[in-house]
């Protein structure tokens, strides 16, 4: 595993929600954009949401995933945030999986 990036939340930064989850749009239309791509996008806690139906980032999150970008959900987290059927660009993975990516990434981000 190359690169690897960790995704926690919906939002980008800590201080007004809005301007975080603008500013987690653009952090994604960048790395779609980009033509050194991570390997994986890991998303758990409400970072799921942003694989989910209704997600205003869902757009860079589907041209990432139909890139090649292998996005996994936490499992446990899309259960609370009752997301199981809402998912569109990520596959339901569990910790035991995101671990293991972590543990063996050479570079791992956490945005």
């Amino acid at each position: 595993m190359d690169s690897v990036i960790i995704i926690n939340n919906e939002e980008l930064g800590h201080g007004d929600r809005e301007l975080g989850m603008k500013l987690m749009g653009a952090f994604l239309r960048k790395v779609w954009a980009s033509p050194d791509k991570p390997q994986a996008i890991l998303l758990y806690n409400s970072g799921v949401r942003l694989a989910a139906k209704g997600s205003e980032a869902l757009g860079a999150m589907v041209g990432l995933y139909e890139a090649g970008v292998d996005i996994l959900a936490c499992g446990t987290c899309v259960e609370h945030y009752g997301l199981k059927d809402q998912m569109a660009a990520a596959r339901i993975s569990n910790m035991e999986e995101i671990a293991s990516i972590i543990l063996t990434g050479k570079n791992v981000v956490t945005v």
